[in-house]
């Protein structure tokens, strides 16, 4: 065998090149012969493979990109917004604080601050602000807080007990609700029936939403800025006694908590207790082992009413009752309270008036008949008296 064909026939070995980053590399191409120029494919055919292979990649990537974006939401806002309609449909009611919810959003403003709040009080968690939104729209829809805001609550329960004011600043204005314990003349009437405590309540704030006149809102929520869709609520404990505390009270006021956080998230700027004995620090500093730092500071006990204007805004104070060092009449003076009836009077209504459409119809009826049965029971004394007559006549001719 020749030299020649012993080259021919041997197995080509690999080819060690270096890269360019000086690491080796190991190339399955066979080695060119010496005085051989190796072959490059020609520029023409290099652009077609190029357009061939990676072309049709990259517009696949980015057609898959556009089509994810369009189907995926980018912000926890659009994707609240996007289970908004579901969450209307299994619920059964629409509306929140006195709007009705829109399947846009971002062209409704109300309803988009409407989602902002749930979302601020989830932490921005689309989950827990979807899970919370729906318990609120149930809970609208058993009671009706539109409708109870114009109801008549019992005047022996809860008169004195709530009001509500507004105070101008400038172009701002201030909502304030006041519960006034100390009114409280029977704990358990005004507490014990919880469920109707409940109502009067939740009227009470539904009010003081009211003021804040959401359904005119055209300006969204700004992230870092201040919130200006809250209210102020102020609790005067004065002549209550902390030491010894109404079982049905504690009960009321546990349900009362559950009810407004759940219904009405991110609506209180502040929460002032007022009057509080100051033996009763203990309370507040109870409330940092289970209350959220964030919601801590809107709380802020005071020993005195009068200290409460010193904290609110300077724009204010002097349209404050003079009992919270103001310079305007008592809270029952300028304050709006809920309509009151008292329980005589709905039960003597209840008496006179009917049940239902029915009742005057019937009633009416009832009299038809008795005079019909009168005018028929007079004829009937004197009928057997006829006819013995008649009898006694046809008798004669016979004898």
């Amino acid at each position: 065998m020749s030299a020649e064909q012993k080259t021919e026939s041997q197995p080509v070995a690999p080819v060690v090149t270096e890269t360019a980053a000086g690491a080796e590399a190991i190339s399955d191409k066979p080695a060119v012969a010496a005085g051989e120029a190796p072959v490059e494919p020609k520029p023409a055919d290099k652009e077609v493979s190029d357009h061939k292979t990676e072309k049709p990649a990259e517009d696949t990537k980015a057609a898959d990109s556009a089509a994810e974006e369009k189907s995926t939401p980018q912000t926890t806002l659009a994707k609240l917004a996007s289970q908004l309609p579901e969450i209307k449909k299994n619920t059964g009611h629409d509306e929140m604080w006195g709007v009705k919810l829109s399947d846009d959003p971002e062209t409704h403003v109300p309803t988009k601050i409407i989602l902002q709040k749930y979302l601020r009080a989830n932490d921005d968690d689309v989950a827990g602000a979807m899970k919370q939104l729906t318990a609120a729209l149930e809970w609208r829809k058993k009671y009706n807080p539109v409708e109870l805001v114009e109801s008549s609550f019992d005047q022996d329960k809860f008169k004195g007990l709530g009001y509500v004011t507004t105070h101008e600043d400038g172009d701002n204005e201030t909502v304030i609700t006041w519960n006034i314990y100390g009114s409280v003349k029977d704990n358990k009437k005004t507490f014990g029936d919880v469920d109707a405590f409940i109502k009067w309540r939740s009227a009470l704030m539904e009010r003081g939403v009211q003021k804040l006149n959401l359904n005119s809102a055209t300006v969204p929520l700004a992230d870092g800025e201040e919130d200006p869709y809250k209210v102020i609520q102020v609790h005067d404990y004065v002549s209550v006694s902390f030491f010894r505390m109404d079982p049905s009270a504690k009960v009321a006021s546990k349900e009362t908590i559950n009810v407004l956080s759940t219904a009405y998230p991110e609506l209180l700027a502040h929460k002032y207790f007022v009057n509080v004995p100051v033996i009763m620090g203990w309370m507040y500093a109870a409330m940092k082992l289970f209350v959220a730092p964030a919601t801590l500071k809107k709380f802020h006990p005071m020993a005195s009413g009068t200290s409460l204007a010193a904290e609110l805004p300077e724009g204010i104070r002097t349209s404050l009752p003079k009992a919270y060092g103001g310079q305007a009449g008592t809270v029952q003076e300028i304050g709006e309270e809920l309509k009151l009836q008292s329980s005589v009077e709905d039960k003597t209504k209840e008496a006179v008036e009917p049940k239902s459409e029915e009742a005057p119809v019937a009633a009416v009826k009832k009299e038809e008949v008795a005079e019909e049965a009168k005018t028929e029971e007079t004829p009937k004394v004197d009928e057997p008296k006829v006819e013995n007559a008649a009898a006694e006549e046809q008798a004669k001719p016979a004898a």
